[in-house]
């Protein structure tokens, strides 16, 4: 029986203990690794992330790295697909692959403009209408994920 490859999703510097909880349920949800990348914004014993992700914490398969830089050299074959509102692509436009790394940015500043630029091939962005800046960083995570997971065929005939 063939293996799947896992999606993963890379919070750099998160902030919001509650967002990166959410996420941590969300990854658990669906088999999906987390990497938190540099600085947190918080500790991970914090009762507010436990508490986002309730009793599923154990069940994240979760890895700290501490750049960018050291994540990408542990995956060197790893395709990274970067998020930020100030690209013109939107994520319904990437051709997804199970084993893609999402990346998101801090929740006061996103990704650096450096690494957006450097990657255009592989910047997305959600669309927002209206005068809302922004989406709530465990929303947007769960709304590329499940793209990805719908265009490599993981929502048809999966386990509840």
């Amino acid at each position: 029986m063939e293996t799947i490859k896992p999606f993963h999703i890379v919070l750099v510097e998160p902030e919001i203990p509650p967002n990166t909880g959410n996420i941590a349920r969300l990854c658990g949800a669906t088999s999906t690794v987390l990497h938190l990348v540099g600085k947190l914004g918080f500790s991970t014993d914090d009762r507010a992330l436990k508490r986002a992700g309730l009793d599923y914490w154990s069940e994240v398969d979760i890895h700290y790295w501490e750049d960018l830089d050291a994540l990408k050299s542990a995956y060197p074959g790893g395709r990274f697909i970067y998020t930020s509102k100030k690209v013109p692509r939107s994520y319904v436009e990437m051709e997804f692959t199970a084993g893609d790394f999402i990346v998101f940015g801090k929740e006061t500043k996103g990704l650096p403009d450096e690494l957006i630029e450097a990657n255009p091939d592989t910047a997305v962005r959600i669309p927002i209408f209206g005068r809302v800046r922004s989406l709530n960083l465990s929303t947007a995570a769960g709304i590329v994920l499940y793209e990805a997971l719908r265009q490599t065929g993981r929502l048809i005939n999966s386990e509840s």
